[in-house]
């Protein structure tokens, strides 16, 4: 787990070592254990490192293997490396490291664009050939490792982080009229390649994109599971479906202990991050090292769950952290939280994250966290609702959008609104595709590959990786999301959502975790927004640079401001903390 930028340049210039100085300076967090530059002919390539696996200087990046001609700079963590490498030995190639980083460089030597289809994990690499000039650039299947680009002029930059593209200079900063208009109606979800800032852009997940010497480019979209019904599995009973995906999970939550420190995990005390947490008892992980985090109440909303993660973590006899956050010490972590994210993000949680990850980056570097299993097993409120649907694009965005098209007129101002709805046609488009059987499969889909990625994964990315900390999500394991894919909906829909799952739990943790209303990360300070919460919003938008920006009608701030708990969005967020929170984004980052 690190941060990696980098350089291509297509005019025959060597890409300059003082921008590429300046990427590696703003990535620094995600990587506290050292750092690498390698420039050669057309390429840079950048590295920060967390040493995980192999942490010999071996294994440091970015890593050359001359015999092949090949450079690359690597962020995330193949968990079948040791399978893969026995591979590539079987096939002549021989090996100078012990860690997955070369793995990768043979698997590109040896099998090309097809060696992404053979990792497990979650990962975003670039490769340079040395005697071809091409580079090739890859994303994990749900976007759980980032990779931001800039095309300047006759070069492209990239990086982990999208403000390390913004300190490299000569980038477009002006606000992308799409991506505001998604950031606005669909949640905050911000779908690649678009980003806030019309000179950056990100790649989708599960691609693979070859890059020649001369600039042209071919993207492969290599991972797209069918949500449909497979006929061979047309017999299987519930508990059928429930041992299949406890022996999945089993799987995945034991492929990422693949580590050479120990590994701890991220206890909320709900259904999900608790079956990890009993799944490691069970295999007889000793010593486990458990955090939960809690705010102080707002409103009459309690601000923690310690009653479930401490009654887990003594079930299980954990090594457990209880972490409590006064309000104060929420304020003063405020401005971190808005320069660790990597987009403007509007989840009350990303505070909680932040500061937990702080905590936990001083007793262990990589931990496993339930990210996934909501998208993943249908455990939100709007599915449902969708099982009856005859227009699910249409009943999808009255039961997840913030704002509809002409509501948005009434909020931005009309230099800034777009011409068309593009949040509902996308949403639309993708929903409407081939390969999903029912509207709930659809809805199922859209959002494990576009909300999920570009939501709650993007959130524990950015906050963990402030604090050098590595998060792995065994719920993403693509193995397991193909087996859920295939699950009747009616199975994922039971007991108020995640009902194959909860069938599962059953068989693992403690029944008081289960048979309870769904819990979420609460932050309440940030939810009502008031008291010096609401000072620091207002004198945000209403600041010289925000009203030289423009994006808002004063009529309408005006409304939120006088009364903040009354703009609540359908899917309970304040109007004005997604507002503030855009306009305190773009000011940290100087866009």
């Amino acid at each position: 787990m690190c941060g990696i930028c980098g350089e291509i340049r297509f005019d025959g210039a060597q890409p300059s070592p003082l921008v590429q100085a300046r990427m590696m300076d703003a990535i620094a967090p995600r990587g506290p254990d050292g750092s690498g530059l390698v420039i050669h002919g057309n390429a840079a390539l950048g590295h920060r490192r967390l040493s995980i696996i192999d942490l010999s200087e071996k294994a440091r990046q970015p890593m050359v293997d001359a015999e092949l001609g090949l450079t690359i700079a690597f962020n995330g963590c193949i968990y079948n490396y040791p399978e893969l490498r026995k591979d590539l030995e079987a096939k002549g190639y021989r090996f100078f490291s012990h860690g997955d980083t070369e793995v990768i460089l043979k698997a590109w030597h040896a099998w090309g664009t097809e060696c992404v289809k053979r990792f497990h994990g979650m990962f975003a690499f670039v490769i340079h050939e040395r005697d071809s000039g091409r580079v090739v650039m890859a994303r994990d299947r749900f976007g759980i490792k980032p990779l931001y680009f800039a095309r300047t002029g006759k070069s492209m930059r990239f990086a982990s982080f999208l403000p390390a593209l913004l300190k490299s200079g000569d980038i477009d900063t002006s606000i992308n009229k799409t991506a505001l208009h998604h950031y606005m109606t669909f949640h905050a979800v911000v779908p690649p390649p678009h980003t806030m800032v019309n000179g950056i852009q990100k790649l989708p997940p599960a691609t693979i994109r070859v890059i020649e010497r001369d600039g042209r480019e071919e993207d492969t979209l290599y991972w797209s599971p069918p949500y449909e019904r497979d006929p061979s599995m047309a017999k299987l009973s519930s508990q059928d479906w429930r041992d299949l995906v406890l022996d999945a999970l089993r799987t995945a939550v034991k492929r990422r202990m693949v580590a050479d420190v120990p590994v701890g995990v991220l206890l909320s005390g709900g259904v999900d991050s608790s079956m990890i947490v009993g799944l490691l008892a069970e295999m007889g992980q000793k010593n486990l090292m458990t955090f939960s985090v809690g705010f102080e109440a707002a409103n009459g909303e309690k601000g923690d769950e310690f009653v479930y993660s401490d009654l887990v973590a003594k079930h299980f006899g954990t090594d457990h952290h209880q972490i409590f956050v006064p309000s104060e010490r929420l304020m003063g972590a405020l401005p971190g939280v808005f320069e660790a994210m990597s987009e403007p993000m509007v989840s009350y949680d990303n505070a909680g994250f932040y500061l937990l990850s702080q905590e936990v980056s001083k007793h262990i570097r990589v931990v496993q966290s339930g990210q996934g299993a909501d998208e993943v097993f249908g455990g939100y409120h709007w599915y449902p609702p969708l099982a009856d649907s005859k227009d699910v694009a249409a009943d999808y965005a009255k039961v997840f959008f913030d704002r509809s098209h002409e509501k948005l007129g009434q909020h931005l101002n009309p230099d800034w609104m777009t011409d068309e709805d593009v949040s509902f046609n996308y949403v639309a488009n993708h929903l409407r595709g081939p390969h999903a059987d029912t509207p709930v499969d659809a809805a199922l889909r859209l959002d494990s590959q576009v909300m999920l990625v570009d939501d709650p994964v993007k959130r524990v990315d950015n906050m963990t990786m402030a604090w050098g900390l590595e998060a792995r999500v065994p719920f993403l394991d693509h193995e397991l999301v193909e087996l859920a894919a295939k699950i009747p909906p009616e199975e994922k829909l039971r007991e108020g959502g995640k009902g194959v799952l909860k069938d599962a739990a059953r068989l693992v943790v403690p029944s008081e975790v289960i048979d309870r209303k769904k819990g979420y990360f609460p932050v309440p300070q940030l939810k009502y927004v008031d008291g010096p919460y609401l000072d620091m919003v207002r004198d945000a938008l209403t600041s010289k640079a925000a009203n030289e920006r423009g994006l808002f009608r004063e009529d309408y701030l005006q409304q939120l401001f006088d009364s903040p708990a009354d703009h609540i969005t359908p899917l309970r967020g304040s109007e004005l903390w997604q507002v503030g929170l855009l306009e305190m984004w773009l000011q940290t980052h100087g866009v």
